[in-house]
């Protein structure tokens, strides 16, 4: 079944979808070359995404734009709850309490290796885990982490290459990471440019 998967991605890679998913790698490269608010702001976004709707997100991050960095906890609450997120008490405390490194953020991420940097992230901002860590890795320019969410671990587990998991370890977000990475290395493609293949592939859309 891998060799229906690997087809696939290579018919996208011969279409259109080649195009948006270049531009969406140079955005994300554009992202991690910016400012320390640049960076901080795509840091609050993965932090939305967690358990909630992309597209969702995506709108919200326009609409609230400098008010990451700017509006009280309270506040931030009460836009997120307009803007209608499911979680926005939570989140906004996540983003608050995420404010302390938001002036160092841009040095530390270019200070520190690979999985190091992951790790930091895990360990270090509240209500990221791998999945949101890998995100926003990726999202400034990063191309070396899987973003193992459920419309990844569906496409695999449709084509027989994983059993969903009933938890996603970081032993089993490892396991799956690895996958992917193998799956790329034989699309010759990056692990960015997979996940927005198959996020193509499983939704129709090139989001980020």
């Amino acid at each position: 079944m891998i060799n229906d998967l690997l087809n696939a991605v290579k018919d996208l890679k011969s279409s259109d979808v080649k195009k948006l998913v270049d531009t969406r790698i140079r955005e994300f490269k554009g992202i991690g070359v910016g400012s320390s608010d640049v960076i901080f702001k795509e840091l609050c976004f993965c932090i939305l995404t967690a358990n909630f709707n992309a597209e969702k997100c995506m709108r919200i991050q326009r609409e609230v734009g400098d008010g990451f960095l700017t509006f009280s906890e309270k506040k931030l609450a009460e836009r997120l709850k307009e803007l209608g997120h499911r979680y926005p008490n939570t989140r906004a405390k996540y983003i608050s309490d995420a404010r302390e490194y938001k002036d160092s953020l841009k040095d530390i991420i270019h200070s520190l290796n690979g999985e190091e940097l992951r790790e930091w992230l895990v360990k270090n901002i509240k209500g990221v885990g791998y999945k949101e860590a890998s995100h926003f890795l990726r999202n400034v320019g990063f191309d070396d982490f899987a973003i193992v969410d459920f419309h990844i671990i569906d496409i695999l587990a449709e084509h027989d290459l994983i059993e969903r998991p009933k938890v996603l370890t970081r032993k089993k977000y490892l396991e799956i990471e690895q996958m992917l990475k193998e799956i790329a290395k034989g699309l010759n493609l990056s692990l960015a440019e997979l996940d927005l293949y198959l996020w193509y592939m499983e939704t129709g859309k090139i989001l980020k």
